[in-house]
């Protein structure tokens, strides 16, 4: 193989990469509106991205970092919930 194959390999990839990671994040971004999943599309769509593009790498770390302080606080309600019941018991 040579050096104009191997960079005509890169390119395909990238375009690839970029084609069915765009189609997903788009395919979730309008979910965001439409009845399904955006918030499990989105990420992925992300995450193919990421593995050509820097920018898809740090907003798929945001995203991660977006969705443990969700977590958080929802596991926080949950047990300031069971302590109300348990109390009221």
């Amino acid at each position: 193989m040579t050096g104009d194959e191997g960079s005509l390999k890169r390119k395909a990839r990238k375009v690839a990469v970029f084609v069915m990671g765009g189609t997903v994040l788009l395919i979730g971004v309008a979910l965001l509106v439409l009845p399904g999943p955006a918030f499990i599309v989105i990420p992925a769509g992300l995450a193919i991205l990421a593995l050509e593009f820097a920018w898809a790498r740090r907003w798929l770390d945001k995203a991660k970092v977006w969705a443990a302080r969700v977590a958080e606080k929802v596991r926080e309600k949950a047990r300031r919930k069971a302590a109300k019941r348990s109390d009221a018991a």
